[in-house]
């Protein structure tokens, strides 16, 4: 039986790896790290309200066998780059750092299709230059996962995002052969993908590109 660790459990991926993890007989507890509470109860979960500029007050808290980070926004909510770039890549790679002091073997990361720390595109290079942190701590198994555009139902409305979701599915079924790889994605392939990879115990670095996980 293992312990799994949610940051991000609030977002379209968090809260569909929160469901799933749940309903899966080889997690016994399932441990959120998360500014608000979430109005749910389950005798697995465990839920720790933080402030994420202060995690080393938490660093006795940041204890199991995988972490599954799903911590995320956009430049428009965060209201700046610097704003962005605390949310995608100070606070995971805290995070992942007091982790891996604490033991924990295995880390997963939501990132972003086209992530690359060389990119000219901010939001791309913030997401590579994550990625690379991560893949630096030399956890026993680390798996980046980069989906294209997400499908699920999400609170905060972003229209543009909106109008984007609806051309994809309009034209789905084009999405194939190569093209697969820009393919809108459902949050739920995304999260079953992490949970299978972390059951695999893959040791070092993998890279899942949006067309390993659409099933």
């Amino acid at each position: 039986m293992k312990t799994a660790i949610i940051i991000g459990a609030t977002g379209l991926t968090g809260k569909a790896l929160l469901y799933q993890l749940l309903q899966d007989d080889q997690f016994d507890k399932v441990i959120l790290f998360l500014r608000k509470e979430l109005n749910i109860k389950h005798a697995k979960l465990i839920q720790h309200a933080v402030d994420f500029n202060q995690l080393g007050n938490y660093k006795d808290l940041i204890k199991g066998d995988v972490v599954f980070c799903c911590l995320g926004t956009t430049i428009k909510t965060a209201g700046s780059q610097d704003a962005f770039k605390k949310v995608d890549f100070t606070y995971p790679t805290e995070f992942a750092k007091i982790a891996k002091q604490n033991g924990v073997s295995t880390f997963l990361l939501q990132s972003s299709l086209g992530a690359d720390a060389a990119s000219n595109n901010f939001y791309l290079k913030v997401k590579g230059e994550t990625e690379k942190a991560l893949q630096n701590l030399s956890f026993n198994s680390f798996a980046t996962f980069r989906p294209s555009m997400l499908l699920g139902d999400r609170t905060e409305f972003r229209f543009g995002e909106s109008i984007g979701k609806i051309v994809m599915k309009f034209f789905s079924i084009l999405f194939i052969g190569k093209l697969k790889h820009y393919k809108a994605i459902h949050v739920n392939q995304v999260a079953s993908a992490m949970i299978k990879q972390s059951k695999l115990n893959k040791p070092g670095n993998t890279i899942i590109e949006n067309e390993e996980m659409i099933y």
